[in-house]
């Protein structure tokens, strides 16, 4: 079975520790990455290229957006996914104009948050 390789990108510590003991309970995803911010995003993304990156929108030293348009001019296979705390329409259209494949609000339930990322995993 090949997994889908996840990166999660968040500044709250609490987030990317919760999101990676839900990651261990499921098969089918294997978390290779943890960035802080945007910029440790792009770092990573040339040094481990994931399948799916989950991306908060906003963090210090740079946000969301800004990181999204740039992995995804370098890295077009990577599907990234908006992980908002917050339902912000302008945003989330930038977000979407700068590659992101979807959104997810951070209250999603567990099976929406696999669901999503198996989809985009899979280039739905």
């Amino acid at each position: 079975m090949t997994r889908i390789r996840i990166m999660i990108v968040d500044d709250q510590d609490v987030v990317r520790r919760g999101l990676n003991l839900f990651f261990a309970s499921i098969d089918e995803i294997e978390l290779v990455a943890e960035a802080a911010n945007g910029v440790e995003a792009v770092q990573l993304c040339d040094e481990i290229v994931p399948d799916v990156i989950l991306m908060d929108l906003m963090m210090p030293e740079m946000d969301g957006v800004a990181a999204t348009t740039i992995i995804r001019q370098k890295h077009p296979q990577i599907q990234v996914i908006a992980l908002t705390s917050a339902y912000d329409d302008a945003t989330l259209r930038h977000m979407l104009d700068a590659g992101a494949s979807g959104y997810l609000l951070k209250n999603a339930s567990v099976d929406e948050l696999k669901k999503t990322i198996l989809a985009a995993g899979k280039g739905s």
